[in-house]
């Protein structure tokens, strides 16, 4: 019974931690049809987020410590979910029924994402700050004003590089009078960790099995994730356009619903759950600027094989790849084979982290050659310009 007890839980364990990193592209990619390879980087977004909110908590004292998870998780949410409406409104919006150009955007922006993680500091925020001042000013202002038609093609360029100039030589020259601590990255490339609060150490044994507290909170916020965007698409005026979006975007709009909106939420409501996503995954190691690409092969995994556009088969997905991975990576089947055989032999030789990764890629692979829409049909769409 022992042995039930913590396969079911582990297994259940992994599966959680691979839903919730797969729920919002579930629903950026499974509803809108967009290959999102930025969402690692949301994800990180958010695990980032949750440092600085437990950093900031810390000078509060140990009693407000504790409390930290209950700011950080909205803060993750908003932070991503932010985010991903940039994005959107600057560059996915432009690229809708085109995706190989956006398979190609979304990965330039991961880097982006990347980079600027590592590089960030108060000399760079104050130049992006004087920047978007300058450009984005500036155009709003001569929009107010008549431009001569031999001018307007000039306008654009001519701002941007004045911009960019004024940003880049203010941020140096207030970076060198300042010093060190106006040019340090406020993270760098090295890995950050974040501390669980003191009532999610440990763990409370049962029928002989640990489960640790930090494990049983990411079941539960994937169980609350999956309720709430339940309640939103199926009880909810938004979600109850999103789904007539989903079936006919020309009727749709027809109709009066602003389908540029419901993109935008749609993105948003995606993005924002990989940053929750993101918010789990820091307490079970440390936080750095690739801790995104570790999950996007397994969230997109996730997706395919449950079935593009279904919730409910990246469930069903997630729980099957967790299980499958707790049992072929803890060397489980070895117990029940006689040593020195062929079979034992194989599964011994799965039996780690790496690979039974590479085992689990084997059986999606296999299975998708039986079942290429995945365990549920697809009921999405791509969306139009």
């Amino acid at each position: 019974m022992t042995f039930l007890f913590e396969s079911v839980f582990n297994g259940m364990s992994i599966g959680a931690v691979l839903l919730l990193t797969a729920l919002g592209l579930a629903i950026v990619f499974g509803i809108m049809g967009v290959i999102n390879l930025a969402h690692g980087e949301l994800m990180m977004l958010g695990a980032y987020t949750t440092f600085v909110v437990q950093n900031g908590f810390r000078q509060l004292g140990e009693g407000w410590f504790d409390a930290y998870l209950f700011i950080a998780v909205p803060l993750a949410f908003a932070v991503a979910a932010g985010i991903g409406v940039l994005l959107e409104r600057g560059v996915i919006r432009y690229l809708y029924g085109r995706p190989l150009e956006t398979l190609l955007a979304t990965w330039g922006v991961s880097l982006i994402l990347q980079q600027l993680v590592r590089s960030i500091s108060w000399q760079m925020t104050l130049q992006i700050i004087l920047f978007c001042l300058l450009f984005f000013g500036g155009r709003w202002l001569l929009s107010k004003r008549a431009i001569a038609p031999p001018w307007q093609a000039w306008v654009t360029p001519v701002l941007l590089v004045l911009s960019v100039g004024i940003g880049l030589t203010a941020g140096l020259l207030v970076g060198g009078a300042v010093g060190l601590a106006m040019t340090k990255p406020w993270f760098g490339a090295q890995g950050v960790d974040v501390t669980a609060p003191s009532w999610l150490r440990g763990g409370v044994n049962l029928w002989g099995v640990q489960f640790p507290f930090v494990r049983l909170f990411i079941i539960a916020l994937t169980a609350v994730c999956l309720v709430a965007i339940y309640l939103f698409l199926l009880r909810s005026q938004w979600g109850l356009r999103i789904r007539a979006v989903t079936q006919n975007r020309s009727m749709s709009a027809c109709l009066g619903i602003p389908t540029q909106t419901v993109d935008a939420l749609t993105f948003a409501l995606g993005s924002g759950l990989a940053g929750v996503a993101g918010c789990a995954i820091s307490l079970l190691g440390s936080v750095s600027p690739n801790t995104g690409q570790n999950y996007i092969v397994e969230a997109f995994m996730v997706v395919v094989v449950g079935g593009v556009g279904k919730i409910v088969g990246s469930i069903v997905a997630a729980l099957g790849i967790g299980y499958v991975n707790y049992v072929i990576g803890s060397g489980l089947m070895t117990r029940f084979l006689e040593p020195q055989t062929a079979l034992f032999a194989f599964f011994e030789f799965f039996a780690s982290t790496s690979m039974a990764r590479v085992m689990v890629f084997i059986l999606i692979i296999a299975f998708l050659q039986l079942r290429p829409a995945g365990l549920f049909p697809q009921k999405g769409r791509t969306v139009d310009a």
